[in-house]
């Protein structure tokens, strides 16, 4: 396929006007030193003037700046589908608009991967609380000896710790030869499409920098839980289990996809679902619970099981095993204590 460019960079804005943040985050954008590149902004029937703010970018820049304008709220995945469709990169990223990047995020990221023939790039990332090209905390979510020409052994350990899909740069070939995309209207689409498309790379390469700066305020996904939110959770594992079913990848990767779920249908939601001050239920719980044992009914026999847990949350999982019910008030007793001591405290 003949590429009109090098890159394509797809932003799916929704509610992100206010506080400067998507101007802040298109800033960085406008001024990457690749040189060769198109934004595509997808408004995601945003109710704020993010709109507007995308608008003047695109009067301000039109060389390089698009914007599509959805009717339709199809939330981050289908607002990113939208934007693959019109890309005409040779390579194809992925950014949140609330976060940014650094001048030289894409050029250093692509460098990478033409030297060394890679079909996917990643690198670190730093977490900040303002709008600031200061790093702070610095993070890696890639081993380091995960990089290279993919091999079982490197994709197994990739499927334990897949890793975020925006601090990343793919090929736009691996995405479209194989027929690649993103879950639509539902939150935690990455839980669903990272595992997947991680089965296509056939060399991954890493830089080792935190270029990606991911903005953490009070209205990141991150610090808010709901039922609905929870129950997206469980959407996306279902249909990442499915998938890998459907392509013909569950056999080989039985355990890591095993583990893969555990982490994140069961026990992510489990303990999320449970801070839920008003309108949890032991329904849901145990629904949770039957789906978990119908499909690895041995999963804490799993060498990665309890992996990403502490030691009471295994003996949470082990109640809720013998009895819902006995866990839903045993759990929901012990942070009710928990909360009342730290109002007490303040």
């Amino acid at each position: 396929m003949d590429f009109a460019m090098k890159l394509s960079i797809i932003v799916p804005v929704y509610n992100t006007a206010a506080d400067n943040k998507l101007s802040f985050c298109l800033d960085s954008l406008v001024n990457q030193t690749i040189g060769d590149y198109e934004i595509i902004a997808v408004n995601d029937a945003s109710p704020d003037n993010s709109l507007e703010i995308l608008n003047d970018y695109k009067e301000r820049y039109p060389e390089k700046f698009k914007v599509i304008d959805s009717p339709e709220n199809r939330r981050q995945g289908g607002a990113r589908n939208l934007g693959i469709k019109e890309a005409q990169g040779e390579w194809i990223g992925f950014i949140d608009s609330d976060d940014w990047i650094t001048p030289d995020y894409y050029e250093k990221l692509i460098r990478r991967g033409e030297e060394t023939g890679a079909d996917v790039v990643g690198c670190g990332f730093t977490v900040v609380e303002k709008q600031t090209f200061e790093v702070g905390p610095i993070y890696h979510d890639i081993a380091e000896d995960v990089p290279g020409i993919m091999t079982h052994e490197k994709r197994c350990k990739l499927l334990k710790k897949a890793g975020s899909m925006v601090m990343k740069v793919y090929r736009a070939d691996l995405i479209r030869n194989n027929n690649l995309s993103f879950p639509e209207k539902m939150l935690y689409e990455d839980n669903c499409a990272g595992p997947i498309w991680e089965m296509y790379y056939k060399h991954f390469e890493y830089v080792r920098e935190p270029l990606y700066y991911y903005y953490q305020h009070d209205t990141s996904t991150v610090h808010t839980i709901t039922v609905s939110r929870c129950e997206d959770r469980l959407k996306a594992s279902e249909m990442m289990l499915s998938e890998m079913k459907s392509r013909g990848f569950f056999d080989e990767y039985k355990a890591e996809i095993e583990s893969n779920f555990t982490t994140t249908y069961f026990v992510n939601t489990l303990f999320s679902y449970m801070r839920i001050k008003h309108g949890k239920k032991l329904s849901f719980v145990d629904h949770m619970k039957k789906r978990m044992l119908e499909e690895f009914p041995n999963f804490r026999s799993n060498p990665e099981y309890g992996r990403h847990m502490d030691a009471e949350q295994k003996k949470y999982v082990d109640i809720l095993m013998k009895s819902s019910l006995r866990f839903f008030v045993q759990y929901s007793l012990l942070w009710a204590y928990r909360d009342f001591r730290k109002a007490r405290k303040n």
